[in-house]
């Protein structure tokens, strides 16, 4: 197989994971990603953006050609912070190979994807020289980990009104659930996080007939939003659920009734249902027990993300193929795990997910296989050239 030697995956890999990039904090991971990008040929923009009670992040938007189709790949340099930082084995800033594995924050999720995506892109560039009709972009955020305000969605604004219009999208976040080439993300449930306050009266304890005590109605408001069911699933979704993260009084006295009870909870859901909708049908449960109960509560509806499905087709048949003739396997196309920024991208052209085994991101002792670096890499490659083929 035709490499360019100019870079290697696993080093540049390895020098990205040496920058601490905990989010908002860049620490020179995008210097390193536009220097090596802009020696093969890309146009690089990079994009600070601020917004109210945020961190201002720095983002970066590189492309290659000017022509249509705009094959693009998304992803990430931040890292979510180390935790305790004595249980790691090695520094987790240090990025050591031990056994052909590679150690240190950010190695499955994602600098390694990111990396691949280069490392791909100056292979294909060489094997074609440079003579194909269409571009290769990289969008590449400091805010996927974070608050998600100043990262991919306001890159893409950006685009859409400096004319980058992309055409499909690659996102590199770590898919595959045990080994490469279980699983392509074609879709992901939404995120709808709902805050539940209950508001009674405080008093004393030796004294419940002149008090209304919160605790009790929350409780049952609890336990009638976790009887929903919101759905049972569709032919590529499973079903949606809602989840209680917490339940809080703030309550430090063991004889005073608390004026307030609150509990917090989060549904990840399905096409069936739409931020909007999923809101109204909270509402409409939390109404009927509140009014059966004589309760007083407060809903803050936190709509993080709709839910989305890019259909079966050329492009997820592409991805799935490169995925299968490289590693002997057949992928599934998945909408299974949590959220990431494809969330935006799929309002701008069909996206797909493949990334690495996922096992250990945001754990002590976060590590990749080397084998696995140079095969996304060898598999980014292959679907660059069919999509250009």
């Amino acid at each position: 197989m035709n490499k360019n030697k100019s870079i290697d995956v696993v080093s540049l890999t390895q020098e990205l994971m040496t920058c601490p990039s905990v989010t908002p904090a860049d620490a020179g991971a995008l210097d390193v990603l536009q220097k090596t990008l802009e020696k093969i040929g890309f146009n690089c923009h990079r994009l600070m953006f601020s917004d109210e009670n945020t961190p201002d992040v720095d983002n970066l938007y590189a492309r290659f050609g000017t022509d249509a189709p705009n094959f693009c790949f998304a992803g990430h340099t931040d890292v979510v912070p180390v935790g305790d930082e004595t249980a790691w084995q090695t520094g987790p800033f240090d990025s050591v190979i031990k056994e052909g594995v590679l150690y240190g924050r950010g190695a499955a999720d994602m600098k390694a994807a990111v990396a691949s995506f280069a490392a791909s892109s100056a292979r294909f560039i060489e094997n074609s020289g440079g003579n194909f009709k269409g571009s290769i972009s990289l969008l590449i955020t400091g805010d996927e980990e974070g608050p998600a305000i100043n990262g991919t969605r306001k890159v893409l604004e950006w685009m859409e009104k400096n004319g980058e219009k992309i055409d499909n999208c690659l996102v590199g976040e770590p898919t595959n659930p045990t080994k490469m080439g279980e699983m392509v993300k074609i879709g992901r449930r939404g995120s709808f996080t709902g805050f539940l306050k209950v508001i009674g009266s405080e008093g004393h304890v030796a004294y419940p007939h002149l008090a209304n005590n919160p605790i009790p109605h929350l409780t049952t408001l609890v336990a009638a939003l976790s009887k929903l069911e919101l759905d049972n699933g569709s032919e590529h979704f499973q079903a949606s659920n809602l989840e209680f993260t917490t339940m809080d009084v703030g309550n430090t006295a063991t004889n005073v009734i608390p004026r307030t009870a609150s509990a917090t909870f989060n549904i990840r859901f399905n096409t069936h249902h739409s931020l909007d909708s999923l809101e109204a049908t909270i509402r409409s449960c939390l109404d009927q027990v509140a009014g059966e109960c004589e309760a007083a509560y407060e809903l803050r509806a936190l709509k993080n993300s709709e839910p989305f499905l890019t259909e079966e087709g050329d492009f997820s048949t592409l991805v799935a193929n490169a995925i299968e003739n490289r590693l002997g396997q057949k992928p599934d196309l998945s909408t299974t795990g949590g959220t990431s920024d494809a969330r935006y991208i799929k309002n701008y052209c069909p996206v797909v997910e493949f990334g690495l085994v996922g096992q250990t991101m945001h754990k002590v002792d976060e590590c990749a296989d080397v084998a696995d670096i140079e095969a996304l890499a060898d598999i980014y490659t292959d679907i660059l050239e069919g999509y250009f083929a």
